[in-house]
């Protein structure tokens, strides 16, 4: 399994559901081996063995790695693919080493094995060198799999950071790779999409065997706009995990009603129809607070809007918030709002929902599809939004009914349910091999 990210170490949810899913197929006799581009150490290791990329020794000049470099090309590296060598060094050996394989010669073309084996150095963030990191992960995948080759029956990649990876694995080992698309390029960018990223994800779902959508309405955006085949695309729908040790007790600090939009403050979470609903809120009840925890590209963009809008002293900013300080926050929260412009599932409800919590979400969410005792509004009808909001914090035995409708519904969302779903993929992927 290949993954850019599994806690603690998370920036969203694509972690907490790997973590989840990886636990649930433990139970269901799976045993995983989770490849990260940074391992740190501290990571649950019970149901899972973690790989760390950054210490995989690779060799370069199989002839096998042909294919997957020549896929590299398309993502216009403008870097190193060999530990210590210049870009032009790296283009070099690659075109010789393509001209001695036209004649027949598949040694190493430099004669000199050392220049061809070494260590990447991930970060293992979503920074600039992001595209150069994917890279260097799949040519670590490929000697993965090589050095594992005969010790697993299925490759599995979430999410388009790893694709690749898989592709190359796959290169390798002739195994059936399994892709997760936990979230569309237009999920993320709307119709200006990235054209590269839109490339890498095609590219890994028409590589695959099968393909996994976390919602319907993901299943529908793969096969209208990527052109996969539906019969190779399954929608297996996300869940919640109930931690033990969550805080039962924190400390409120203030009598108000507190609302809160947890998530990356961008385009795809709609945090601006957030901040538009609290302002017409607050025009007819004053006594409520509004919480945005998370971080992202639109947050000065947010804070300029709620200081235009006179309510500045009604909200409240925390950072990114992980861990602990989630549950802490679901615990002090009387509503959760979840606007998203186009959320392919949404677990941060679920979690709310376990936390007690009534929820608002968009009909624009896969999770709508599986959530009755949910307030379900367009994100962009800020009104309905608002509406929602004041039913919820100002008539109790609505907000009451909701929650507990809600926890009940939510605890029938396990992942052993999700995982044995996952499972089955797995063995029709093999089957069809």
């Amino acid at each position: 399994m290949f993954g850019w990210e599994f806690p603690p170490h998370i920036a969203g949810g694509l972690g907490t559901a790997t973590y989840g899913l990886t636990r649930g197929l433990a139970k269901h006799g799976v045993e995983i081996r989770m490849v990260v581009p940074k391992a740190y150490g501290d990571e649950d290791q019970r149901f899972v063995r973690v790989v760390n990329a950054s210490d995989v020794v690779t060799r370069f000049g199989d002839e096998r790695q042909r294919e997957i470099w020549d896929r590299m090309t398309f993502i216009e590296i403008d870097s190193n693919l060999i530990p210590y060598a210049s870009p032009e060094e790296w283009e070099l050996k690659r075109e010789e080493w393509a001209r001695n394989a036209e004649g027949g010669l598949s040694e190493d073309p430099t004669g000199h094995k050392d220049l061809w084996e070494g260590r990447f150095s991930f970060s293992g963030r979503y920074g600039e060198n992001l595209l150069e990191e994917v890279a260097r992960y799949a040519m670590v995948a490929a000697e993965v799999a090589r050095q594992m080759e005969g010790e697993f029956d299925v490759i599995h990649a979430h999410d388009w950071l790893t694709y690749f990876a898989g592709i190359a694995a796959k290169a390798v080992s002739g195994k059936p790779l399994v892709v997760h698309m936990h979230a569309t390029e237009f999920d993320r960018s709307g119709e200006n999409v990235n054209q590269t990223v839109y490339d890498i994800e095609r590219a890994g779902m028409e590589a695959a065997d099968r393909v996994i959508a976390v919602s319907n309405l993901t299943r529908k955006i793969v096969i209208e706009k990527y052109g996969i085949p539906p019969e190779k695309v399954v929608a297996v729908h996300n869940a919640v995990r109930f931690a033990s040790g969550t805080p039962e007790d924190v400390e409120r600090g203030v009598e108000d009603k507190i609302v809160t939009f947890l998530g990356r403050i961008t385009y795809q979470k709609g945090p601006d129809y957030f901040v538009e609903a609290a302002a017409k809120v607050l025009k007819r009840l004053p006594g409520v607070r509004f919480v945005m925890a998370g971080s992202g590209d639109m947050m000065n963009h947010v804070v300029r809007r709620v200081a235009a809008l006179g309510i500045a002293d009604r909200f409240h900013f925390t950072g990114f918030l992980k861990g602990d300080d989630v549950h802490k926050m679901f615990l002090l929260s009387d509503v959760y709002v979840m606007p998203s412009v186009s959320e392919p599932f949404g677990i941060s409800p679920l979690e709310a929902m376990r936390s007690n919590v009534p929820v608002i979400i968009s009909k624009q969410s896969g999770v709508a599809e599986v959530l009755e005792y949910a307030v379900k509004v367009d994100y962009w009808d800020v009104d309905a939004m608002a509406d929602a909001i004041y039913a919820l914090v100002q008539y109790p035995a609505l907000s009451k009914m909701f929650s507990a409708k809600g926890l009940e519904e939510v605890t029938g969302l396990k992942w052993d349910n999700a995982a044995a779903k996952v499972k089955r993929v797995y063995e029709e992927a093999i089957r069809s091999l």
